[in-house]
């Protein structure tokens, strides 16, 4: 079972984080932040209220989202700094499949 042990909220809504497998991912919660659930979460000062607790990353209010959606839509640290979009230009977007647990 996934699980996340260490997290750092970073900007543009993005979380650096450590899974128990050992790997570290960065996740872009930007296409989550118009969920409901989430919308407290566009105040960078709330966002970066950000901690593990039980196994996933959970801020004040009961707000969390499952270790599995941050695990499958993270991407490798070492893939994530390859990625990074050139200055001016827009990073892509992927996909949302699943929010919540």
């Amino acid at each position: 079972m996934i699980e996340v042990t260490a997290v750092q909220a970073v900007p543009d809504f993005r979380l650096v984080l450590t899974f128990n497998t050992g790997e570290r991912r960065r996740f872009d919660m930007r296409p989550y932040l118009h969920y409901p659930v989430f919308r407290r979460l566009e105040n960078p000062a709330f966002f970066d209220l950000a901690r593990v607790d039980y196994g996933t990353v959970t801020w004040p209010g009961e707000i969390d989202i499952a270790p599995e959606t941050l695990y499958e839509h993270a991407i490798p640290i070492e893939t994530a700094l390859s990625l990074a979009p050139a200055a001016g230009e827009q990073p892509t977007e992927a996909p949302c499949r699943g929010v919540g647990r």
